[in-house]
């Protein structure tokens, strides 16, 4: 029964992990460059992850600068992220690319935040999808006897403790993924109020 706890903790990472590459594809108008963790460059006939030709930084906050290793790359990297569906602009100076983020207005940062609740939603029932299977190999092993009744029910106790101290990891992921696309927006509210 190890054997399925591990199991059930491994799928209930692998989740949480998809979420949180799904939140990072979420601009909040600050610069980061896991924005660009799916965009592939077309590298000698490779589609190569971007992160792997070129160095990334944040400069000032709102923006990245992306230098490539092979300065031949330049136009590739530009057309690569004007493809995808980042809605960003590269431009080039002398051996650099340069990717502002633009601000986000209210209603795009609703849209965001209506986003980021789908993904944590579908997160929530990925883990509780998992659970449901752990339980119903537990309660199949319990009517071959393999494991005993007293067993069956510590198994679904520890198994629906490891679903709750996913789902709130993933309530408190939302939370600081809300928080982060509100700030500048509060801030920017504050600024009119205080004006």
């Amino acid at each position: 029964m190890d054997n399925l706890l591990n199991d059930v903790t491994q799928r209930m990472e692998k989740s949480l992990s998809a979420l949180r590459s799904s939140f990072n594809k979420i601009r909040t108008g600050r610069a980061n460059p896991s924005i660009l963790d799916d965009v592939h460059v077309d590298y000698y006939g490779n589609q190569t992850p971007l992160n792997q030709t070129s160095n990334i930084s944040v400069e000032e906050g709102r923006s990245l600068v992306i230098s490539p290793w092979d300065k031949n790359l330049i136009p590739e990297i530009e057309k690569a992220i004007l493809s995808s569906d980042l809605g960003l602009n590269p431009s080039t100076s002398s051996d650099l690319i340069r990717v502002t983020m633009p601000a986000l207005t209210e209603e795009t940062r609703q849209d965001y935040i209506k986003q980021a609740r789908s993904e944590a939603e579908n997160s929530r029932v990925s883990i509780r999808n998992i659970r449901r299977d752990a339980n119903k190999t537990a309660k199949d092993r319990q009517q071959t006897s393999e494991i005993s009744e007293d067993e069956l029910r510590r198994i679904e106790d520890l198994i629906q403790k490891e679903t709750d101290k996913f789902i709130s990891i993933v309530d408190s992921d939302l939370k600081t993924k809300e928080s982060d696309l509100l700030e500048i927006l509060l801030k920017n509210s504050l600024y009119f109020v205080y004006f």
